[in-house]
């Protein structure tokens, strides 16, 4: 079957700020490159959505912790439970890739909270709470444990965690029996560079790490020797242009379906990035750096077929959408911009 005769949702977390629904469900147009609201879960400031590996469960996170649902048919949700984190509310949140494990990102307090993922899907018990310690290279508000991302290797051994505060990304071996963290390896980042999101390439041997606050994508190898993590950085390149705007933060990271591409968008400058992936070497090569026309892009995603890209606007409370020319490096709007209140994430779903 083509693509663009598959069917897909999107969802997009939002804060709820004077409303009380923080997941909206979209179905994508495929062929004109668009949403249209299908449903809305009430849920409080969804800062962020991850499905399991599995297809069958999305989590996400809320004030009062993280809320499981099971991915009906159509694409709707219905809710499993709520459980907590013993902490301030969480940033990022993923599984391992059995979908035993849901680890939970603390910006706000530098903590990694490991919870067990019953069979049914519903959030258990905490195995595991680890707390970053230290300071960065200057002791003021973004130079302290901030921790924005969690993610396994695709060999499901150890779980990578970026802390913005501290500029680096510690790697922790997973025990998958009882479900602790113990530390493996640091991968150090330049100073002052604020390392937020992290993305596995296809075949798990290659590892992206955007940073915030110095508009860079690094590039690492991946290997495992005799239980050990490897790591190896073999490029680093911009998310902006030369010419970009001052009080620019880079913002998104995301794959396309096919790992071909890389998308990420950077705040301030108000524009999004879009990368080849070599698929030999996993080397970036830029295609293009355009305005997205709205106000801090904090996600960005090409559509599953790579002809159309959805920009959320969190300051300007929109969604654009844009018909992607790869061949020429363009973007071009196609449509107009969707209202939806402080958008943080979206991620598309196959039916």
């Amino acid at each position: 079957m083509a693509l663009n005769e598959q069917k897909y949702v999107a969802y997009v977390s939002t804060y709820t700020m004077g409303h009380s629904h923080g997941i909206s469900i979209y179905d994508v147009d495929m062929e004109n490159g668009r949403f249209s609201l299908k449903d809305r879960v009430e849920i409080t400031n969804s800062s962020y959505l991850s499905i399991s590996h599995n297809r069958k469960r999305l989590y996400s996170i809320t004030d009062f912790g993280v809320e499981s649902y099971e991915i009906l048919p159509d694409g709707g949700l219905r809710t499993i439970n709520l459980a907590g984190i013993n902490g301030m509310r969480g940033h990022y949140l993923s599984t391992d890739y059995e979908d035993k494990f849901l680890f939970v990102a603390g910006w706000h307090d530098g903590k990694i909270t490991v919870l067990r993922i019953r069979e049914d899907g519903s959030v258990g018990e905490i195995t595991d709470e680890v707390f970053h310690k230290g300071l960065g290279s200057i002791a003021e508000r973004n130079f302290r444990p901030h921790v924005s991302c969690v993610k396994m290797t695709r060999d499901n051994r150890y779980l990578c965690a970026a802390d913005m505060g501290l500029d680096h990304t510690k790697v922790y071996q997973l025990d998958h029996a009882t479900g602790k963290l113990h530390l493996a390896d640091v991968i150090r980042s330049e100073l002052e560079s604020g390392p937020s999101h992290i993305k596995f390439g296809k075949d798990g041997n290659i590892l992206y790490i955007v940073h915030e606050l110095k508009k860079i994508i690094d590039v690492y190898t991946y290997r495992e020797e005799n239980n050990n993590p490897f790591f190896e950085k073999i490029q680093t390149i911009p998310t902006v242009n030369d010419y970009h705007a001052t009080g620019t933060a880079a913002s998104a990271l995301n794959l396309s379906e096919d790992f071909s591409y890389l998308v990420s968008s950077n705040a301030g400058d108000n524009s999004v990035v879009i990368y080849r992936i070599d698929q030999e070497t996993g080397l970036l090569s830029k295609i293009l750096c355009l305005p997205i026309s709205g106000e801090y892009p904090k996600d960005a995603a090409l559509f599953p077929d790579n002809r159309h890209l959805v920009s959320l606007n969190h300051e300007s409370n929109t969604m654009t959408f844009f018909t992607v020319d790869m061949e020429r490096g363009l973007i071009v709007m196609n449509g107009k911009e969707i209202r939806v209140d402080q958008p943080n994430c979206v991620i598309f779903h196959r039916l």
